[in-house]
């Protein structure tokens, strides 16, 4: 009998290209939505056509717990996050209620659904296994570079601080409960389907659009801020093999390997044969209130442990980025000519 996930967040990045992962290893797979009129419903359905759909809320406990009882998930994957850093401080309360009691809501449900009472230290066979979507964020200020599962946290943000609790909300499941329940402490990793808004994103459609003639500037903020980048369809992989492990545990995924905004705005330029210096200039609006200057990930344990490795090098990930929007705007090109025609 196939194993049955439910991915919150299955409209963004991470969750399409684990719904696919999923479906390609036999899964039945939901994906936890707002409501069914979503606007990116559509968009995952096309990526992943044999994907089910609940509705739910991170911000509503009854929603969830009618989702996994519905479902009777084999495991549950929290994707679910506002996942733009900036954003975090003008609305910092949203992000924490979402990023930060979000995961505890999800925790609940599956305890509830499980029949877990509150003075239960050890959790029954066959129980809903949970992944939740740590993030490098947490160590902000590192105390040590590279960042291993033992690194304190210092986020240098809501966004990273909502997250540093949604981990650590998750460990004391496990240990109070007994709940098969672990943490993936993800590093940056990105992806022809990262929204606009986050960096390297936006320098690839710049690329792509000044290559193009669309546009003359690309405007960034801090050029030296340093990244473990890797590819998100890699990642997803690893958010898997966590949940297949004999015993629970948090895991550093990352590549071991730093680049700078500046070595991606490079690559990404000279992939179209430019001059990123012609046509990048430093916007100091677009500097964090509290940068994060560098993260690195260690993740051998995670090697040895559930023999992960990534397999896109940067390079190829900023090639792939620009070399699919040279494609959407262009294509987008084409169609505003054409429909401009034909008034």
């Amino acid at each position: 009998m196939s194993k049955r996930a439910l991915v919150t967040g299955v409209t963004g990045q991470d969750g399409s290209y684990l719904a696919e992962h999923l479906l390609g290893q036999g899964y039945q797979v939901w994906g936890l939505i707002r409501g069914q009129a979503n606007p990116r419903k559509s968009r995952v359905s096309r990526l992943a056509s044999e994907l089910d759909f609940v509705d739910g809320d991170l911000m509503d406990q009854a929603s969830l717990v009618a989702a996994v009882d519905s479902v009777q998930p084999d495991e549950v994957y929290n994707l679910g996050a506002i996942s733009f850093v900036p954003l975090s401080w003008p609305q910092a309360e949203l992000v924490t209620e979402v990023n930060g009691m979000g995961v505890l809501r999800m925790l609940e449900a599956i305890r509830m659904v499980s029949g877990l009472s509150t003075s239960r230290t050890a959790a029954p066979d066959g129980q809903i296994r949970f992944y939740q979507a740590s993030s490098s964020e947490m160590f902000g200020k590192a105390a040590e570079t590279p960042q291993r599962e033992t690194t304190l946290f210092h986020p240098r943000s809501p966004y990273g601080a909502a997250k540093a609790y949604g981990h650590y909300i998750t460990r004391n499941y496990r240990e109070s409960f007994g709940m098969y329940a672990v943490s993936g402490m993800l590093f940056n990793h990105e992806s022809p389907r990262r929204g606009q808004e986050f960096v390297t994103r936006k320098i690839s459609l710049a690329v792509a659009r000044i290559k193009l003639g669309l546009q003359q500037e690309l405007a960034l903020g801090n050029l030296d801020a340093v990244r473990d980048w890797g590819y998100a369809g890699d990642y997803v992989r690893a958010m898997h093999l966590m949940l297949q492990q004999e015993e629970s545990d948090d895991y550093v995924i990352g590549t071991g390997q730093m680049h700078s905004v500046r070595d991606a705005v490079a690559i990404a330029f000279d992939h179209v044969g430019l001059d990123w210096r012609d046509h990048v200039v430093v916007a100091p609006e677009l500097v964090r209130p509290a940068e994060v200057e560098v993260l690195c990930a260690d993740s051998a344990r995670a090697q040895v442990r559930l023999g992960w490795k990534p397999e896109v090098e940067f390079p190829e990930l900023m090639h792939m980025m620009v070399d699919a929007d040279l494609e959407q705007v262009a294509r987008e090109t084409r169609m505003g000519e054409l429909l401009a025609g034909t008034w």
